[in-house]
């Protein structure tokens, strides 16, 4: 087991948080408006969606709030590309199931060809190939249609959509990147991944809006045999948790399992928890680590790490990711008190970097890296 010195850790904060020291920086900054900023400005939406009925509820929802100007709609993919081009709009909402050009396709074209703020709202959030890879292609959020493809109560999302909405529009659109995966045979490395590894970590990560796409690049690039075990609390609807979770353990070689109350923690295990259905890490009547589930939560992060600290003392390491709010920062103050390691992906690399610079100005943050540079970081730590 290694104890980190908070001091002496490499890449730790000097005095003063981030911008004292010499972290690494992204080449490219933003001038989008930092999410949370007072600003009046006219955000201006983009609805695509084959079905028209579905087109006018969209439309409607989003005339309640002054700040949405609908400034066109299109029935499929390929007529929102050409009026993304010719409308510049702030954001687009996106359905998936279209014909002659689909979500996805639209999604990869636009990524490429002109980047904007997706947010897809679909009733194909079943489908864990389509939910997984919308969040890996980097839209800020995937929103289940209420009713199916032509839904009838729209208005039960109305203020989820259009506060989606407005946080799209301040996301720092230079930093969202597909992640890009690696095919690899389950079957050819079974002795590597199901072979016996000592659980002696617990790495939790913690992030909100826009994260997912995160978590997925960490876990493809961080390697299973490592003596530990992930749990990660993300901004992700209930609804999709199961289908993405599913598409996501085929797809990297980390177990990943929906976490749920009870489950024994197992090493090259990751559990996904929504940031609605919060989980804290416990032991059960025999002693062994489990998680336990804590319903809704006001501060799903701080109780993650808090909770994981008590368990797992000086082997637990957190990790804070892209996000809105400010949840976390207390969290990680507890894992410090216990030994722990810290660390924040660079604010100027996030896509909304409130989380990790609220927790640097708290100064409860060890190292901050470049999310590229995260998972050579925690293996360091656990190597010892």
């Amino acid at each position: 087991m290694k104890n980190v010195n908070h001091t002496t850790s490499p890449h730790a904060l000097p005095p003063g948080g981030a911008e004292a020291g010499n972290t690494p920086r992204c080449e490219v900054e933003s001038h989008r408006p930092v999410p949370g900023e007072a600003t009046a400005e006219e955000i201006k939406v983009l609805v695509v969606d084959d079905a028209a009925f579905m087109r006018k509820a969209i439309v409607d929802v989003l005339a309640t709030d002054s700040r949405l100007r609908i400034v066109g709609t299109a029935r499929n993919g390929q007529e929102g590309l050409e009026l993304i081009k010719a409308l510049d709009p702030d954001v687009v909402t996106l359905d998936i199931d279209m014909p002659i050009m689909d979500g996805l396709t639209s999604i990869r074209h636009i990524m490429i060809e002109s980047p904007v703020p997706v947010v897809v709202l679909s009733s194909l959030f079943s489908d864990g190939a389509i939910t997984f890879d919308a969040l890996r292609l980097g839209v800020v959020d995937f929103i289940p249609k209420p009713s199916g493809a032509v839904s009838t109560d729209i208005e039960q999302s109305r203020q989820q959509l259009i506060d989606r909405i407005k946080l799209a529009s301040a996301v720092n659109l230079d930093n969202i990147r597909r992640v890009r995966l690696n095919r690899w045979d389950r079957q050819a490395h079974f002795p590597d991944l199901y072979g016996y590894h000592p659980l002696e970590y617990l790495l939790t990560l913690g992030t909100t809006l826009s994260g997912p796409n995160t978590v997925i690049r960490m876990l493809a690039n961080l390697p299973p045999t490592l003596p530990a075990a992930v749990v990660a609390v993300q901004e992700i609807s209930p609804k999709i948790i199961g289908a993405f979770v599913e598409q996501f353990d085929a797809s990297v070689p980390w177990r990943i399992r929906e976490a749920r109350d009870g489950m024994p923690i197992e090493q090259g295990t990751c559990y996904i928890s929504s940031y609605q259905n919060a989980v804290r890490v416990a032991t059960n009547s025999e002693g062994t680590p489990c998680l336990q589930s804590a319903g809704p939560d006001a501060v799903p992060l701080d109780m993650l790490f808090t909770s994981a600290a008590e368990v797992f003392q000086q082997n637990t390491v957190g990790v804070l990711l892209t996000g809105i709010g400010n949840d976390g920062a207390e969290g990680f103050g507890q894992i410090r008190e216990c030994s722990g390691v810290t660390l924040a992906q660079d604010t100027q690399c996030c896509v909304y970097p409130n989380l990790t610079h609220n927790a640097i100005q708290q100064g409860t943050v060890d190292i901050v890296l470049d999310e590229i540079e995260l998972p050579q970081a925690i293996s360091s730590i656990m190597a010892g």
